[in-house]
């Protein structure tokens, strides 16, 4: 099967269109989104119907629980824009049914899902939702051990917006071009497949990943959208602090 992993949308909507436009053309048989749809971005229902419709498995992150319950943790500039997301999903585009619809997907979003011994979560194999496994986090040889204790074979993750493959042997490996592909084995990787609405690896394109178990390969790919569109919006909405936008630019 082929299947495509996205996340970390967050309420980017040209983003996300560019992204599923890319993935119609890659033969895919299904897409796992892996949380984050909300949050920082201009346009939270939007980019949850599109979720709702063209994703067949999709986890919560911990922006999508933010929305949901209090927030913990989150800076004073996330903060805002979560409970001005609230605000929106409260308000709409649609009918009643449309806006509890959403609520009611969002709070049924599981944490994790073991699919045989594939694992998908937001965060990390340890904490679904909320742990960060940065690319520097190879050097905590320790901490690193009790999250491949938690691995069957292969952990997809996101939440911190940078791609990569994490192996038993301490590496990271980031992907070096815009169509990377990495082979599979026996081994196991945690995998993250990088931002679709907010890139942190000081590359602006969305990120996201296609596993294909007859090829046992995952490919990243990297797609163009129109940034400035998006800004523009965050721009227009006076709780959503200017930097959201600025720093699409820059993929930072």
């Amino acid at each position: 099967m082929r299947q495509a992993l996205i996340s970390d949308i967050h309420g980017n909507l040209e983003a996300l269109q560019a992204v599923l436009a890319d993935i119609q053309d890659q033969s895919v048989e299904r897409i796992v989104c892996l949380g984050d749809i909300v949050g920082y971005g201009p346009n939270p229902c939007q980019c949850l119907d599109l979720v709702m419709k063209r994703c067949q498995l999709t986890i919560l992150g911990n922006h999508d629980q933010a929305a949901l319950f209090d927030p913990e943790g989150f800076n004073p500039v996330a903060l805002r824009a979560i409970y001005w997301t609230r605000d929106e999903l409260d308000r709409g585009p649609g009918p009643g049914t449309v806006i509890n619809g959403r609520w009611d997907f969002l709070s049924e979003l599981p944490k994790f899902h073991q699919d045989g011994d594939v694992l998908y979560v937001h965060g990390s194999p340890r904490d679904a939702t909320n742990e960060y496994v940065f690319p520097e986090t190879i050097y905590d040889q320790a901490r690193m051990k009790v999250l491949f204790d938690k691995v069957t074979r292969l952990s997809f993750q996101g939440h911190t917006h940078m791609p990569g493959v994490f192996t038993t042997d301490g590496e990271f490996i980031a992907p070096e071009d815009t169509d990377y592909e990495f082979p599979l084995s026996d081994e196991k990787l945690m995998i993250n497949v990088g931002s679709v609405g907010q890139p942190r690896d000081e590359d602006p394109r969305s990120c996201y990943a296609i596993m294909d178990d007859k090829d046992e390969s995952v490919t990243f790919r990297r797609v163009e959208y129109d940034i400035e569109t998006t800004i523009k919006k965050i721009y227009n909405i006076g709780d959503l602090d200017d930097m959201l936008g600025d720093r699409l630019r820059g993929g930072r």
